[in-house]
């Protein structure tokens, strides 16, 4: 290993680890992790942007509205598979390392999009046709389950100690720009695309480019080398069992991984994900008004995650994390308030607000998690509490919100906001803060 490889971690008196330039192999490193993050979310964006067109091709004719709800359950399904996916996947990164499952896992993303790209109608294959799509969309949430956190570890274990959280937030800019790039990329499609191309074939386009994506992917983490850490820790293919120690030594770690996620993944759905919907359902803005508000604030959230992650390295886990909690804590009730009956331009400063605090919690939350867990546990420890908390607080929220606005009760969601805040508050408070350790276990 080169001499500028080599990281050397110096204690202050006050026990934070100062800032050190990054290396050649650590931004690369950094790329590689990210990356997979932004082919997994295009893959789903595409599908939540898209099911309307593809639908009827993997259901009977006659009913389309039961054709779209079926299409949405098979996307709704694979939050529960996410899981499993942390689980298996999880203890194969802890126990043979970051990049053989990083490449599994891009590998099988890539899959399960070529094969809902060139999966026969309903009818070509009638009943089998809508099995082989929730085939392809279960292989697929499975490897989304192992990627997110087996990249979590990747790449805070490939940053310099005073610069976790400003690498791990590369995790979160890659998230919304996949999401980013799903819709852009829809909009691009069916704007080129009339109706009867998008139906024949436009639609598997879609998915195809986004798989083809997945392979370059593939070809770079082939070409990347395992994170130092872990191959200093000499685990590689070694009889240690994570799962089992997991539950055996850090139980209390993995409730801290899900008290956080819960704050996180329900503020991060209710405003990435299902305000533009929502504004446009209570308030009655045009959908693409909303979209198009939704879309400057991402661009936004993901100019100014890096900087969230240098405030993180600089003064704190908790102090950055708390201003999230506490901000939405104090801004939930005016914002939902503010949407009632508002414009394009409220809903864009409610979103852009939003996001500005949403950086105390998506800047952080990759080092928070990794820096709980030692190497041989790590990545099984983030990825299982992570992908549950997400299935039953992130994945629900939407829905549930929406309910309360059908009951006319809207203006009772900042109570869930706040319930959800106070949760990570009591769990932030109450674990020590990773900023001021100097190397991982």
């Amino acid at each position: 290993m080169s001499a500028e490889e080599h990281t050397v971690v110096v204690e202050c008196a006050d026990s934070k680890v100062p800032p050190t330039r990054m290396t050649r192999r650590q931004k690369k490193a950094i790329f590689a992790g990210s990356l997979g993050n932004a082919v997994e979310y295009l893959d789903w964006g595409i599908y939540a942007s898209l099911a309307p067109v593809f639908a009827s091709q993997f259901f009977p004719e006659g009913d389309s509205t039961a054709a779209l709800l079926s299409t949405l359950a098979i996307f709704a399904v694979g939050f529960f598979v996410r899981p499993l996916g942390g689980l298996v996947l999880g203890a194969y990164a802890d126990r043979y390392g970051r990049k053989k499952a990083l490449t599994l896992t891009i590998g099988l993303m890539s899959f399960g999009g070529l094969a809902i790209a060139v999966c026969p109608t309903y009818d070509q294959i009638a009943v089998f046709s809508p099995l082989l799509l929730l085939l392809a969309r279960l292989v697929q949430a499975f490897s989304a389950g192992g990627e997110w956190p087996s990249s979590v570890s990747y790449i805070i274990e490939s940053a310099a100690p005073g610069r976790r959280a400003f690498a791990g937030s590369f995790q979160q800019v890659s998230t919304a720009g996949g999401m980013l790039l799903g819709s852009l990329f829809a909009l691009a499609v069916t704007s080129v695309l009339n109706d009867e191309q998008m139906h024949a074939f436009g639609w598997r386009i879609a998915f195809a480019v986004a798989a083809a994506l997945g392979l370059i992917v593939l070809w770079l983490r082939v070409r990347t080398q395992e994170s130092q850490h872990f191959d200093n820790a000499e685990l590689s293919g070694k009889p240690h069992k994570p799962v089992t120690t997991l539950f055996a030594e850090h139980k209390l770690s993995m409730l801290r991984v899900v008290g956080i996620t819960v704050p996180g993944s329900i503020i991060y759905y209710l405003w990435i994900t299902s305000m533009p919907g929502y504004a446009s359902t209570t308030s009655g803005l045009d959908l693409d008004r909303a979209l198009l508000a939704n879309s400057l604030a991402v661009v936004l959230f993901m100019l100014l995650l890096p900087f969230g992650g240098i405030l993180s390295d600089r003064l704190g886990r908790r102090s950055t994390f708390m201003f999230f909690l506490i901000g939405f804590a104090l801004f939930s009730w005016p914002a939902y308030r503010l949407l009632d009956g508002g414009g394009f331009w409220t809903l864009l400063l409610v979103e852009i607000a939003g996001v500005v605090l949403l950086v105390g919690n998506s800047a952080n939350v990759a080092a928070i998690y990794a820096e709980l867990f030692p190497t041989s546990v790590r990545t099984t420890g983030t990825g299982l509490p992570y992908a549950t908390a997400v299935a039953l607080f992130g994945g629900t929220a939407p829905y549930f919100t929406t309910w309360l606005a059908s009951i006319g009760q809207q203006d009772k969601i900042w109570i869930y906001i706040v319930a959800s805040a106070a949760i990570g508050m009591v769990t932030i408070m109450t674990m020590p803060d990773g900023a001021k350790k100097g190397a991982l276990d």
